[in-house]
């Protein structure tokens, strides 16, 4: 009898070091957008981290919102080298070191929510993953974010309205669209674009709908282009997992952050065109005009966007063409 409680006993201590062990582990979840003020974004990453807290298989997710842990440009390097474990992290900020990510943010490419999840399942997505995982990242939660153009003095509409704004771009392909039809590009990132508006470092800006709202850009703009039926702007803002970190894991909490990575997207996917709606709403309530493109203005976006963004990404980036067409596939 002694033997076996001494056998008990032994187990038993076992069991409270592996537990002791697995609550050791604490993941670093990093974004640069507003904490607690009902950006969606942020409501992702703390479902994550409550998700896999529940499920108790010794991880704790610390939520650092508002680029209060690294700078937005610099969470993935921090997530490729294992020094930042999670992100919502806007993909093609790292176009600079993986020029496939441009694809990410195309003029036209996605066009309505709706179309947004079926791209996820498309080869375009499958090649889009393929090259974060080849640089040492992986996929929790696909997010496609709509958005559109605001502007300081005027409404932004037909290609011509772009003359002479100085204008802040939030990636090359968009960039290489709004300097063809006239404007000035500057680059600060999204969390600094309501001073660059207040000292008049931009006049204009294109970005999500709930950046354009939780920034409370409603207060130093006059005009919104949302996307309406006709949405030129989608933004491919995932949470992204260090490979470095994951490979850590143990398989049951690697279920579990998956798992939580998946509740995240169907949560997103949910709830996108109430977030879109609310945006708006905000612009509105703030006496904001609020305009969409018509058929004929976004086609003429497009035939701009073919021999500037297009044709810029096909000539400079690997299967670039291959990219594009896959997207266009999808219907």
């Amino acid at each position: 009898m002694r033997s076996t409680n001494i056998v008990l006993t032994a187990v038993a201590a076992a069991v409270l070091l592996t537990a002791s062990a697995q609550a050791q582990v604490t993941l670093r979840a990093s974004h640069q957008f507003p904490g607690g003020k009902g950006d969606v974004r942020d409501d992702m990453v703390q479902m994550i981290a409550k998700e896999v807290g529940a499920a108790n298989v010794g991880v704790n997710i610390q939520v650092y919102p508002g680029a209060s842990l690294f700078k937005p440009n610099a969470q993935w390097n921090a997530m490729v080298d294992g020094q930042l474990d999670i992100s919502l992290f806007p993909l093609d900020y790292a176009s600079g070191k993986v020029p496939t990510f441009s694809a990410t943010l195309m003029p036209g490419l996605i066009r309505s929510q709706e179309r947004a999840k079926r791209i996820n399942n498309s080869q375009f997505m499958k090649d889009v993953r393929a090259e974060i995982e080849k640089h040492g990242v992986i996929v929790l939660s696909d997010a496609w974010f709509a958005g559109g153009m605001a502007a300081r003095d005027k409404c932004i509409q037909d290609p011509k309205d772009m003359a002479g704004m100085k204008f802040r771009a939030a990636g090359p392909t968009f960039a290489a669209m709004w300097q063809a039809a006239g404007a000035s590009i500057v680059s600060p990132p999204s969390n600094e674009i309501y001073n660059a508006f207040q000292t008049g470092v931009v006049t204009g800006t294109d970005t999500s709908l709930g950046t354009f709202a939780s920034m409370r850009l409603y207060e130093v703009t006059k005009c919104l282009t949302a996307p309406g039926n006709n949405a030129l702007w989608f933004m491919y803002e995932p949470v992204l997992m260090s490979k470095k970190s994951f490979e850590k894991l143990n398989k049951q909490q690697q279920d579990a952050v998956i798992n939580a990575g998946k509740k995240a997207q169907a949560y997103y996917e949910s709830k996108a065109e109430d977030v879109n709606e609310e945006a708006i709403k905000a612009f509105r309530d703030h006496n904001v005009k609020v305009v969409t493109l018509n058929d004929a203005e976004y086609q003429a976006w497009i035939e701009i966007a073919k021999k500037s963004s297009y044709a810029k990404f096909a000539k400079d980036v690997p299967n670039g063409q291959k990219l594009i067409d896959e997207a266009l596939a999808v219907k």
